[in-house]
């Protein structure tokens, strides 16, 4: 019958009503018939339904979250949201209990990084898993192979993920401090920085050595990082001044910064974190969270840079004053402004109209992170056309 229907239509039509038909319906039509199956799986059809899809209902909101459990360690848990009209976030499946994850006594440093084409990395100090939270798809990686010498200790620093369009692979990217042990030195001298690159479709990590000289001192904000125009970014410091966006780009494994607003400044100031508002890098600062915090520093500035790249552009387009905040998450639908209350709440501010909302979504203080994401047909990549790594949840 399946086949009847598509003599009667042409394939403009058929590909027309599939572009508007989520992932779920159409993994449910790859078994229809074998023309259904051969579109679905073509990779033209697959990144044109990525792009396809622009409207502010096509976004959903991926939320990890941490509990911590009897033993003093942490549970993570994976919440998969979609919006209504009246901007409430709803389930579209139950809850993922993350069992990979092996820094349970420390939640603080997770991080939740993408999407990258519908691909997103949660990552920890040993372990990353890649997944598509469209098809629930999922592939624990490689852990890396090099070790500290004996008397030192390594630090994950930053991490990354994204694109190269160059080679055409998906990479990740570890950047770590390296220490000399010393139990009676509270804060030990930094001996060696590495900068570490996984290529997912040879499975093969490997070291860059050349950026060790490169760039020997900066500082990273933890859960900062964000993909854009092929590149990694952090928001980052060179010197105990002020704030930077670290660039990591992906295809020439090089390093640049962008500058920020001038007001963005590390003493005396507030924290930073970086986010995606219709398509435009925009850089959130806020006041980092104390009990008691100044007037002088009671506000949160959103800055937009219109033109990439370009320092002039950058415009303050909010300032919110009163809002008491542990950190920003995300921005979604362009106006909800996404965060987490000092008592571990989703919340959300709309941009708007000044009003603020209690989800019923929580978690252990720090431990929530949240990116907007559109439905995808990508694939992961798998280490072997042989071998199954790429699993189900």
């Amino acid at each position: 019958m399946a086949d009847g229907i598509i003599k009667k239509l042409s394939e403009d039509v058929v590909i027309f009503i599939f572009f508007r038909l989520p992932v779920k319906s159409l993994m449910r039509f790859k078994f229809v018939s074998k023309s259904f199956f051969t579109l679905i799986q073509s990779s033209t059809f697959i990144n044109l339904h990525l792009y396809n899809t622009t409207a502010p209902g096509d976004e959903y909101i991926l939320l990890k979250r941490c509990f911590i459990q009897e033993n003093n360690q942490y549970k993570t848990i994976l919440s998969f949201l979609a919006g209504d009209d009246d901007d409430y976030l709803n389930p579209i499946f139950q809850d993922l209990d993350v069992t990979h994850l092996t820094s349970t006594r420390n939640c603080d440093h997770d991080q939740l990084i993408g999407p990258c084409h519908g691909l997103m990395a949660l990552m920890d100090t040993q372990t990353t898993i890649l997944f598509n939270p469209s098809t629930r798809n999922y592939r624990p990686l490689r852990p890396s192979p090099f070790s500290c010498p004996q008397g030192f200790h390594r630090c994950i620093q930053a991490v990354g993920f994204g694109f190269d369009t160059v080679s055409n692979d998906y990479k990740v990217v570890r950047i770590s401090i390296i220490y000399k042990v010393d139990y009676d030195d509270e804060y030990p001298e930094e001996r060696d920085r590495k900068f570490e690159v996984y290529d997912l479709g040879i499975d093969y990590w490997r070291e860059l050595d050349n950026l060790s000289r490169e760039l020997t001192t900066f500082c990273v904000t933890h859960c900062s990082q964000m993909f854009y125009k092929g590149a990694c970014h952090w928001i980052a410091s060179l010197d105990i001044d002020a704030y930077i966006i670290l660039c990591f780009d992906m295809s020439s494994e090089t390093f640049r910064s962008l500058k920020i607003p001038e007001s963005c400044h590390i003493i005396n100031g507030p924290t930073c974190r970086l986010a995606l508002v219709h398509d435009t890098l925009t850089l959130i600062y806020y006041p980092y969270p104390e009990p008691e915090i100044p007037v002088e520093k009671d506000f949160i500035n959103i800055w937009f840079m219109n033109e990439y790249n370009v320092y002039e552009s950058w415009i303050r387009k909010y300032t919110i004053r009163g809002l008491l905040i542990d950190s920003p998450l995300t921005v979604w639908k362009g106006y909800l402004l996404l965060y987490q209350s000092r008592s571990g709440c989703l919340m959300s501010y709309n941009l708007n109209y000044n009003d603020v909302r209690e989800f019923n979504f929580h978690g252990y203080p720090k431990s929530l992170r949240a990116i907007v994401y559109k439905d995808s047909l990508i694939s992961i990549p798998r280490e072997s056309e042989h071998t199954k790594q790429v699993y189900k949840f």
